[in-house]
């Protein structure tokens, strides 16, 4: 069932939401990127005449924290959908479902953060049917939470067996997943970069069984260097991969895969933004020095390849781009990836710290779709079965 194709006139609709967005020492929200893709869905559910029953968790609270309560973030919804909203400050009992029972058409109720419960970790089926009991339809649109077996993400859809959905936020990342997966078009680039092989090996050979080129940036590429026996100085290593890392390479070679690999690197002899810095051979870094980005031959490489592919992938930065010193890398991929888009080509971006990248940068409206979720587009993208899915979905 599409939303598209729904009436949620005189509904009472429940909504997992993720509205799990950073605050800062004000408790002011400093990024609302989350809250903007959750208002298609909330607004389709308003004009077709239902009442919107917003729930989401805020960070990892140990019981009821004040800090972690989403009255916190009511003015940033407000001011996203453009309508005043009513905040409950409980999300099961009594006083909530009288607050729902009172609601008209058109309303937007925002519960208290989930997580004050231990239960919604734990996917408790009573405190899932508590929930369930406020609505009579449900929408799952929290795609950064969908690979959890939580209480609101899996767990309620059963107290709506025809009568549950994905939101508009899912439907779009579940499209551009399998577009990117599934699509004929060649060729297919994916750009794996980021801190560690380890988090990434899994994405990495399900990639090289689909990807016409790989290309791989950032801390993880160093192991990949040492493996064949580059000097690598005091850059990030993982030793117990390297034997993984030739396998992978052996992999991307039996496949016909172009397996990219930083030529040359920016160095530097601390690991601050003002330390003493060089651009050298990235297979012959001295001790003492450690690779922060990638450096401009490298870039030209990974340009090109971007450039004359017609379906992207991007996960994780070039390198250290939280320092002004080493953003460069990250910088011209995010750029050559707007450029190509704009030639036609589809982007997809996802995994936290490129999503951070592209948004800092002001590209994230040049991309064909930037995800919610790192960890469940991971995990979706490794095609392991996420939870919050196939409870819509079964």
């Amino acid at each position: 069932m599409q939303i598209d194709n729904i009436n949620f006139n005189n509904k009472k609709v429940i909504i997992r939401v993720d509205f799990n967005v950073p605050l800062n020492k004000d408790l002011k929200v400093t990024d609302d990127t989350r809250i903007k893709a959750a208002i298609p869905t909330i607004k389709k559910v308003i004009a077709d005449g239902g009442t919107a029953i917003l729930m989401s968790h805020l960070g990892r609270p140990k019981g009821k924290e004040e800090k972690y309560s989403l009255k916190n973030i009511v003015y940033k919804v407000e001011e996203d959908l453009g309508r005043p909203i009513t905040f409950v400050n409980d999300c099961i009992g009594d006083s909530v479902k009288n607050i729902v029972k009172k609601s008209e058409k058109g309303d937007v109720i925002l519960l208290e953060n989930l997580r004050f419960y231990v239960e919604e970790k734990n996917g408790d089926i009573k405190f899932a049917k508590a929930l369930s009991e406020l609505a009579d339809f449900y929408i799952n649109d929290a795609f950064g939470t969908a690979h959890r077996a939580h209480a609101s993400t899996s767990v309620i859809a059963q107290f709506f067996p025809n009568d549950k959905c994905f939101g508009y936020l899912i439907e779009k990342e579940i499209l551009s997943v399998d577009k990117v997966l599934n699509s004929t078009e060649k060729p297919l680039t994916a750009i794996v970069g980021g801190a560690k092989v380890s988090s990434k090996i899994t994405i990495i050979e399900k990639l090289i069984d689909k990807v016409d080129n790989l290309i791989i940036g950032g801390g993880m590429a160093y192991t990949f260097i040492k493996a064949q026996g580059g000097k690598i100085g005091n850059s990030l290593v993982e030793d117990d991969y390297l034997k993984l890392a030739l396998k992978i390479m052996e992999k991307a070679k039996k496949n016909h895969v172009n397996f990219l690999l930083p030529t040359d690197t920016i160095i530097a002899d601390d690991f601050n933004n003002n330390a003493n810095t060089e651009i050298v051979n990235i297979t012959n870094i001295p001790n003492g020095w450690m690779g922060l980005d990638i450096g401009e031959k490298s870039i030209a490489l990974f340009n090109e390849t971007i450039l004359n592919s017609k379906l992207i992938l991007w996960n994780g930065p070039m390198g250290v781009f939280e320092m002004e010193a080493f953003q460069k890398g990250t910088v011209a991929v995010a750029k050559a990836l707007a450029k190509a888009t704009e030639n036609g080509a589809f982007s997809l971006v996802g995994g936290g710290d490129s999503v951070a990248a592209i948004n800092k940068f002001d590209l994230g409206n040049k991309v064909s779709h930037v995800s919610t979720g790192g960890g469940a587009m991971l995990e979706y993208l490794e095609g392991k079965q996420l939870p919050g899915i196939a409870a819509i979905l079964n």
